[in-house]
């Protein structure tokens, strides 16, 4: 069978790489192709548009590159109608792919989506165009089940894939930090990670504040964990003069020798939650964009750890409270021995039982092909 997938973002070429993988495991014979990116490349099929192209973040981002979003969504249409799939899979990045779920359904074309878009969180209208123009919806928070029955659309959640890319990338490796620092010729300091985002815009907003952190924490080492997406010269010039590492394609290892982190709001909150890294979050955004967030967004936290637990798992940064002396005060008690560390690891085991084990990309997978085949 032929299956067209889109995903925009890191994130979604991580998490649709799995689902591809889970899909052959049931369909042998099975054709992709895609927007994504280099691990979902790495399935086989074909990558029409990298999502290096696709990333823009925010109100004001998304108005400056208007004429690039609007040739990728004629591009992907072109595609979509030239390769005739049995079912288009929309990963996630809801402002692209709800229109481009409209457009399939109007042209016959069986649309299934993985990775629900954040509506209990803003733009609540967006349910009904989910409910109209896609078939099935695959959610992977617990908590989404009842919001989405509430609306009338009976998703499906078959587990939390993050426990899948996990294991994809460190599996049964015991990741030892003398091996990590070595490999990485890092100094024999206990570690601070800074995941800035994947995305230049997070990268400019949050890790000069974080960098600040180099004087005020003198006996860690502070490694940054570079952005597959990006290259080392984007990160060049916030660490010139720094006493700062970069590394690329090992965040989880970097994490697992972490003794704490410094987390941009994303998937990554939940991913250093799942390795038990203490974590303080933080996050600055374009100044006009986060006014428009303040009036749209309907939640009261950001970080998916709290959102998960509905309390205040991590303490969460945002804009103006994003600042050093801030930062410095709450990764401080998060130091080894501190109450409110074991507090946080506690919470964090709780949080580990909810998303359940991995192999929610396989059982996802296996639906997928069994639901186009009936």
């Amino acid at each position: 069978m032929r299956y067209f997938i889109v995903a925009g973002e890191a994130s979604g070429d991580l998490h649709a790489s799995n689902l591809m993988r889970g899909i052959k495991a049931k369909d042998s014979s099975a054709e992709f192709r895609f927007f994504g990116g280099d691990l979902m490349k790495a399935q086989g099929g074909t990558l029409v548009k990298h999502y290096r192209d696709m990333a823009f973040m925010g109100f004001l981002e998304v108005l400056l590159n208007l004429r690039t979003i609007s040739g990728n969504m004629r591009l992907c249409k072109d595609e979509i109608l030239a390769f005739k799939p049995d079912v288009l899979i929309l990963v996630d990045y809801p402002g692209f792919n709800l229109r481009i779920a409209r457009f399939a359904k109007k042209n016959e074309i069986r649309v299934f989506y993985y990775i629900a878009p954040k509506v209990w969180a803003w733009n609540e209208s967006r349910v009904k165009v989910l409910k109209k123009y896609v078939d099935t919806l695959f959610i992977i928070f617990p908590f989404e089940q009842e919001y989405f029955a509430r609306h009338g659309i009976n998703a499906v959640y078959l587990g939390n894939p993050t426990p899948d890319a996990i294991e994809q990338k460190i599996g049964g490796k015991v990741v030892t930090f003398n091996q990590f620092v070595e490999d990485n010729k890092l100094s024999q300091k206990p570690i601070i990670a800074l995941l800035a985002g994947s995305r230049k815009q997070e990268i400019r907003y949050n890790l000069p504040v974080m960098l600040r952190m180099v004087e005020k924490f003198p006996d860690y080492q502070l490694v940054i964990a570079g952005a597959p997406s990006l290259s080392e010269d984007v990160y060049r010039p916030y660490v010139a003069g720094k006493n700062v590492a970069i590394v690329f394609d090992q965040t989880y290892q970097l994490l697992s020798c972490s003794t704490l982190a410094l987390v941009t709001s994303g998937t990554a909150t939940l991913e250093t939650a799942l390795l038990n890294v203490p974590q303080v979050v933080c996050y600055r955004g374009n100044i006009l964009s986060m006014l428009v967030a303040w009036v749209v967004i309907r939640v009261k936290y950001i970080s998916l750890v709290n959102l998960n637990m509905q309390a205040e798992v991590v303490k969460e940064l945002k804009q103006f409270d994003l600042t050093p002396e801030n930062l410095h005060a709450e990764a401080s008690k998060l130091l080894p021995g501190s109450p409110e560390r074991e507090k946080m690891l506690t919470s964090y085991a709780q949080l580990q039982k909810q998303m359940g084990g991995s192999g929610a990309s396989m059982r996802v997978g296996d639906k997928i092909v069994e639901l186009i085949s009936r």
